[in-house]
């Protein structure tokens, strides 16, 4: 249930370990504001270099910092390709800053500034290209409109940018490269006398939308089934085994299953919902771990970091998500769904990932665990 990083890692690696997986997707979800950058994971592992690099998504580890939107950096160390990491916040002398006019979704200025708060100088360009007149005339000037048409007009792109080009060492354009050919972000550095830095724009998120996009192509062509634009809306439990669940779609049809895993997210995709007075589950109703006192839910300082964002659903050490305080047998929680319950898993994409990860191994060792005990009652018999 839940087809972002989370619910696709599990179900891909299921898939991969010859379970018959379904993925139940309720559509955009939290890849889709995906900053390109793995959170709270090191070097990545083995085992997840392999996954993505399968799925055709391709990463690199340096530790250092990454430029953000708003012209600040942030520690990072794994990322998607075509993220730079920088050792230090600064990577050049002089920087051209380039935007596509009416695209009011990348901050030059706020980069500019940024920047040269970090002792580089910056120019700020524009560039009007006839190919974007319709996504202007219709107020569709957003990063995943404008990405399809830049995979076919980069050449273009690069062409206006060498023309433009003084005496910078940097050229920063915004991340809106690659939506349908992954090759396009390197073809352009390639082509460009200088360095070429990508940087985030205003959701939605280009490379969150390519690596989805990649995970589900990677699912399906393991033969897993992908239900896209449909949710779970209850589930059928009798003595703390789920047996299947209900779907908006499939109507008076169930999904049934061995084992379930609860991948719909925290607050912010809706896999919590809360009222006035309390925080709940709505799937399966399980426990929540928040405060009673509603006070305690948020800071009153509004830049601050709120208490209410690491709420998440209870679960035991194995994963298994808790309901009126009895662990569900065949039932994991996985990903910001979790929130801050399980800190040794991390936050972000790393908690994700982790839990993903955890999850499947149980459940293919509760499964062998199975199996073997089957074969020990025939060899009895």
């Amino acid at each position: 249930m839940g087809g972002g990083l989370a619910g696709m890692m599990a179900g891909i690696a299921l898939q991969q370990a010859g379970q018959n997986t379904a993925i139940v997707s309720q559509g955009q979800n939290a890849l889709h504001f995906f900053s390109g950058t793995f959170e709270s994971l090191q070097a990545p592992p083995v085992r997840l270099a392999e996954l993505l690099s399968a799925a055709g998504i391709r990463v690199h580890y340096r530790e250092g910092v990454r430029l953000m939107p708003l012209g600040t950096f942030k520690e990072a160390a794994l990322s998607l390709d075509d993220i730079d990491l920088f050792p230090v916040p600064r990577f050049g002398k002089r920087v051209l800053i380039v935007n596509f006019l009416g695209y009011h979704d990348f901050f030059s200025s706020f980069l500019a500034e940024g920047l040269e708060n970090q002792g580089m100088e910056c120019r700020i360009r524009f560039l009007n290209l006839q190919e974007l007149d319709n996504a202007k005339a219709n107020g569709e000037m957003r990063s995943v409109q404008i990405a399809r048409s830049m995979d076919r007009i980069w050449e273009k792109v690069v062409q206006e940018i060498r023309l433009l080009l003084k005496d910078e060492d940097t050229v920063i354009l915004p991340q809106v490269f690659g939506l349908s050919d992954v090759t396009v972000p390197g073809r352009i550095r390639q082509a460009i006398p200088a360095r070429v830095v990508f940087v985030g724009t205003m959701p939605p998120s280009v490379p969150g939308i390519r690596t989805q996009i990649l995970l589900r192509r990677r699912f399906q062509l393991l033969g897993g089934t992908f239900l896209m634009g449909d949710e779970a809306v209850r589930a059928h439990e009798y003595e703390g085994v789920v047996h299947s669940i209900a779907t908006h779609n499939l109507d008076a049809h169930y999904l049934e299953a061995d084992n379930f895993i609860l991948a719909t997210g925290g607050l912010f995709s809706k896999g919590l919902r809360s009222n006035p007075f309390q925080i709940s589950e709505p799937v399966l109703d399980l426990d929540i771990d928040h405060p009673e006192d509603r006070n305690d839910w948020y800071n009153p300082t509004f830049s601050a970091e709120q208490p209410y964002m690491g709420y998440g659903v209870k679960t035991d050490e194995k994963l298994h998500a808790v309901k009126k305080g009895e662990a569900l047998k065949n039932v994991y929680a996985v990903g910001s769904i979790l929130g801050n319950t399980r800190p040794e898993l991390g936050s972000g994409a790393g908690l994700a990932i982790r839990s993903a990860f955890a999850a499947v191994d149980e459940i293919l060792r509760s499964a062998q665990n199975d199996k073997s005990a089957q074969n020990g009652k025939e060899d009895y018999v």
